[in-house]
């Protein structure tokens, strides 16, 4: 086949450690045909911005364009705008191409007439903490049954890791919605559906990513991805499973067993009667859920060293807990979705309106 010109978008913030890497297996793809990298930098705290504009110092194929919110959202769409191909592949600062990632995306994209392709999240650590926190992200144990991480059968998918996109289906979609501060790969892709566009999984693509590399870190990522997988599931129900749905439940649970054992042991202490002291069987809840995830994580890592399956059960735990506490709090207020938009033209319209007839 004749393979088109592609423009590679990334998406980098705070990106120092993984920048130069990412680049790199960027620029050695086994591509035949020309190519571009547009580095989207958002304000960093470390030495992102300078590495981005030595880099582009060096090559004339990278060019660099401002982020000023350094929402990733924002940097595509800017990174879109600046890219001069009309085949887009998005890339992340902490992932890495394997060299003929563009040539069997761009094939997979003209052989399926796919809007977008994509592949899996091949997470690989470093360091045992790593390594564990990346057993978990490709493991059923750890976030369900998702193509794109734990791999599957090529085909037709809701959503992909990353992709590699037909620019004017990306336009034509609207771009990546801005206010989607997470899972906007996802959102982008359900509107590319809803326009008639083809979402396309083959376990071919295989892109290396770097987990976390400590609790704190991993904490945080997956209460931001509970908190905003609540917001798709408030404005799209059609999406709820129980995949989605497990991680809070777990969490609630636990929660609930926890206060109310908490509270049976106060009253022991206290001399309570039996009805209150009754409640430290709330116990047996967060406790048979640890034992369960550490049988399921020995009987599933046994091909790991002994590093890695020691930390299993806490990444998994914080992996479920905090995703489950993130989806139990999301705020209504963190998106505004197409309803409360469309409520808000009317208003200014209706306002318009009245302002001009007041000034008739």
């Amino acid at each position: 086949m004749e393979y088109p010109p592609v423009s590679v978008v990334m998406p980098v913030r705070n990106e120092e450690r993984h920048l130069a890497a990412a680049v790199r297996h960027v620029l050695g793809q086994d591509y035949p045909a020309p190519m571009e990298l547009v580095l989207a930098v958002g304000p960093s705290a470390d030495r992102t911005e300078q590495i981005a504009r030595d880099l582009a110092a060096a090559e004339p194929r990278i060019t660099v364009v401002a982020n000023p919110t350094g929402k990733i959202p924002a940097a595509l769409n800017l990174a879109v705008r600046t890219a001069r191909h009309q085949v887009i592949a998005r890339i992340d600062g902490h992932a890495l191409f394997p060299p003929t990632y563009l040539r069997t995306a761009v094939g997979v994209l003209a052989e399926t007439g796919a809007a977008d392709v994509g592949g899996v999240m091949a997470a690989e650590g470093e360091t045992p903490f790593q390594q564990a926190v990346a057993w978990g992200m490709t493991s059923k144990a750890g976030v369900g049954s998702a193509g794109w991480h734990t791999g599957g059968q090529a085909g037709p998918a809701d959503s992909v890791y990353l992709g590699v996109y037909r620019r004017e289906l990306i336009e034509q979609a609207g771009g990546w919605d801005e206010g989607m501060l997470r899972a906007e790969d996802w959102e982008l892709n359900y509107r590319i559906r809803a326009h008639g566009g083809l979402v396309w999984f083959t376990p071919d693509l295989q892109v290396t990513y770097r987990p976390r590399e400590s609790l704190r870190a991993l904490g945080a990522q997956y209460f931001h991805y509970g908190r905003w997988r609540r917001v798709v599931m408030r404005e799209h129900p059609e999406t709820a499973s129980f995949r989605y749905l497990a991680p809070p439940g777990a969490a609630a649970l636990n929660v609930v067993g926890l206060l109310a054992g908490l509270g049976g042991l106060i009253g022991v202490a206290a001399g309570a009667p039996a009805a209150i002291t009754a409640l430290t069987a709330g116990l047996a809840i967060p406790l048979i859920y640890l034992a369960g995830i550490t049988a399921v994580s020995a009987a599933l890592s046994r091909g790991e060293t002994a590093a890695v399956r020691a930390r299993l059960p806490l990444v998994l735990a914080v992996m479920h807990m905090c995703w489950g506490t993130g989806f139990l709090t999301s705020p209504r207020r963190l998106h505004r979705g197409p309803e409360a938009d469309t409520r808000v033209r009317s208003a200014q319209k209706k306002k318009e309106g009245a302002a001009t007839v007041g000034g008739e």
